[in-house]
């Protein structure tokens, strides 16, 4: 029946033509992370249910269309979705905040925003996004700033502002146990400034490049064996996740060595950026930042490799 229900979800994604259904994306098996923390998002678009005996926490809905996906992946691993009580996010883009008022509407789930997301989240990206690419907006009911603590059941996440993708973008952390041994689970909001992002002379967001510089310095303290992200090529979800059925006896996801060179990639990156932008030569080693983190994590094609070179993309 499980199966069925999946299999229903995803054959109602199909006739729509948007970046969660095209042919680069679709399903992904839905599966234990660590102890009470799931993923039940797609194959690029990353979603995490966090359960407790209270009721479960969901961060990021994707899409609209991607809702009955994630839907069928938290049944089909034994909850059920009007269980969901909190609905959390990464970053106010439509991918990761699409469907966040249909979520609510299907479960009634409290829906928490960091300050400088929250409007964009109620507008459906209007005014903020390029025309034609809102989303329908969705109610927040209540507001979060950095370091707040969200709270269901024994969970507890705190909520990090890491602005600069958007000017609320917000990295969770929580801690969970698994076993004997307890870990710091990092859930990154955004990981850097995407191709077409103006870092000088931004009017409508004229701190960007302060606020990315002040986020890698939050990034690089944060306690982290378990890095998670908004997009699976983030931690290198699809090689990890191979691994994990090929034994399940270890854990692939601990890996708190690609966390610390995926920040610093991005940094480094950013920083890259910045200095093009700002018609200066880029400071040394700067510019082979790719070539110096890469060639530390094995050899080409490798996944801990894919998983840092992948985020050029997002």
């Amino acid at each position: 029946m499980k199966h069925a229900i999946f299999a229903a979800a995803v054959a109602l994604l199909a006739p729509h033509d948007t970046p969660s259904t095209r042919p680069e994306d679709g399903p992904f098996p839905a599966h234990r992370v660590v102890g009470n923390v799931y993923y039940v998002g797609s194959k690029q678009l990353a979603s995490f249910l966090i359960t407790t005996d209270q009721g479960h926490i969901l961060i990021n809905s994707g899409f609209d269309q991607t809702v009955p996906l994630i839907q069928a992946s938290i049944e089909h691993l034994g909850f059920r979705f009007q269980d969901v009580k909190i609905l959390l996010t990464s970053h106010a883009h439509g991918d990761h905040v699409g469907g966040h008022a249909l979520v609510k509407r299907l479960t009634g789930a409290r829906v928490m925003v960091m300050t400088g997301d929250d409007d964009v989240v109620r507008s459906g990206g209007k005014g903020d996004v390029e025309p034609g690419r809102e989303w329908e907006g969705s109610p927040v009911d209540q507001v979060l700033h950095d370091r707040d603590k969200v709270r269901l059941g024994s969970v507890v996440l705190v909520a990090h502002l890491t602005p600069g993708h958007t000017k609320g973008t917000t990295t969770w952390t929580l801690k969970v146990k698994e076993g004997a041994q307890l870990y710091d689970v990092v859930i990154i909001g955004g990981g850097g400034p995407n191709p077409d992002y103006q870092l000088v002379g931004n009017l409508k967001y004229p701190t960007i490049s302060e606020d990315f510089a002040r986020s890698y310095r939050i990034l690089k303290a944060l306690p982290c064996d378990i890095p998670l992200g908004p997009h699976g090529n983030y931690y290198g979800l699809e090689a990890k996740y191979a691994r994990l059925q090929a034994d399940s006896s270890r854990n692939p996801f601990v890996d708190a060595e690609t966390y610390r060179q995926m920040v610093i990639f991005k940094e480094k990156e950013f920083e890259a950026m910045l200095a093009r932008q700002r018609g200066l030569k880029p400071e040394p080693g700067t510019g082979s930042a790719s070539y110096q983190i890469s060639s530390r994590l094995g050899p080409a094609g490798s996944p801990r490799q894919a998983s840092i070179s992948n985020l050029l993309s997002r």
